[in-house]
């Protein structure tokens, strides 16, 4: 049976989270819903990347089998089925082992911060109006590189076989409103990011050394690592996958 690829964007603030749950609205929920609508038939999505409640994403995926041909021209259609914060990118035929999470080699995400405040900014990024020492979180950020074991920033609960993770890109950069936290690994644990910037914030104000950063680290134990950053900060960025894997876009 012929396989799709499915890129989608959201905002994620009405959303429990990307994966479907019992009792909560997620993007999934909404996604499958508007195929059924479209195609009148029901659909099981599998999912590439999930995010939590209030995270946003400017590119995930989503796979599906489906016995018929779907085309870029039928776009429109579905998107206008959708709530006005989902809409799907595009479509892509794919081999038919083809699998969204498995098959992609890495993950990026952003976190955003403001320093002054912005209404415009308020649901997607966080207003975080201390001093910090720049120098300081790209110390904290380049230590990740170094490091495989990410226990300490996976929130309690986490229901995985290995805490390691490969982190590729790690860095602080400015921007018009304030910074910008740009990570990318192979993996992302439950809460991790939002943990690693929020500890790292710490050490920006100085009430961590970039020493201690790294004992926590060390110490894989979530108990010392700072969880309170809020998901309306954090962007799924981008998805990354073999040339090979999306060569069959019906995009045009």
């Amino acid at each position: 049976m012929p396989r799709y690829f499915l890129e989608v964007a959201y905002k994620g603030a009405n959303y429990s989270g990307f994966q479907i749950q019992d009792n909560a609205s997620s993007i999934q929920q909404e996604v499958e819903k508007a195929l059924a609508v479209f195609y009148r038939q029901a659909f099981e999505l599998t999912g590439s990347s999930r995010t939590d409640g209030g995270v946003h994403a400017l590119q995930n995926f989503f796979h599906f089998d489906y016995e018929g041909i779907i085309n870029s021209r039928q776009l429109y259609n579905i998107n206008a089925i959708l709530p006005a914060d989902i809409v799907i990118k595009n479509i892509y035929p794919v081999a038919a082992d083809a699998h969204c999470r498995f098959d992609a080699t890495s993950r990026e995400y952003r976190y955003y911060i403001y320093r002054e405040k912005n209404p415009f900014l308020e649901d997607r990024a966080f207003f975080y109006p201390y001093t910090l020492e720049e120098g300081a979180l790209q110390k904290a950020a380049a230590v990740l590189l170094e490091h495989r074991d990410y226990t300490s920033f996976a929130k309690r609960n986490t229901q995985v076989k290995t805490f390691q993770c490969t982190v590729f890109e790690s860095s602080w950069s400015r921007t018009e409103e304030g910074l910008v936290y740009r990570v990318r690994a192979n993996r992302f644990l439950r809460g991790m990011v939002r943990g690693l910037v929020g500890t790292m914030l710490q050490v920006g104000r100085g009430k961590l050394s970039v020493e201690d950063f790294v004992a926590i680290l060390e110490k894989r134990d979530n108990r010392h690592a700072d969880f309170s950053t809020p998901g309306h900060g954090l962007f799924l960025y981008q998805v990354y996958f073999p040339v090979s894997v999306l060569s069959g876009s019906t995009g045009e």
